[in-house]
């Protein structure tokens, strides 16, 4: 199963504060053991919304957002695509990864659809 794990914003990530030297070494820890499990396929951290775009599609019109967006927390500042073999494992992957922001922090685990799910 594949899942792709989100790393939600922050006010913080979103103002561009940068891990510290001690989160970006325990989270490359954290990324190693993923990566000596055959789990981690792809890893990566975003930049501030406000260095981001959005484009909008109303039927054939389309109409270009610059970012800032909205509330901090409904933004993703970071993922990771994991390949697991089910949710209870993707869970406990993440209740063992360091806290990817200073303070307070969410991660969000989503499955993503294979092709078996979208042939009827």
């Amino acid at each position: 199963m594949r899942v792709m794990v989100l790393v939600k914003a922050t006010d913080d990530s979103e103002k561009g504060m940068l891990p510290t030297a001690d989160m970006l070494d325990a989270m490359g820890r954290f990324n190693e053991e993923l990566a000596r499990a055959g789990i981690l396929r792809q890893a990566d951290g975003l930049k501030p919304s406000s260095q981001g775009k959005r484009v909008a599609f109303d039927g054939a019109g389309r109409t270009v957002i610059d970012g800032p967006f909205a509330e901090a927390s409904t933004l993703v500042a970071g993922f990771w695509l994991w390949e697991v073999k089910d949710m209870d494992e993707a869970v406990a992957w993440v209740r063992r990864c360091p806290n990817p922001m200073p303070g307070p922090s969410e991660i969000e685990i989503r499955p993503l659809y294979e092709r078996a799910d979208l042939v009827p």
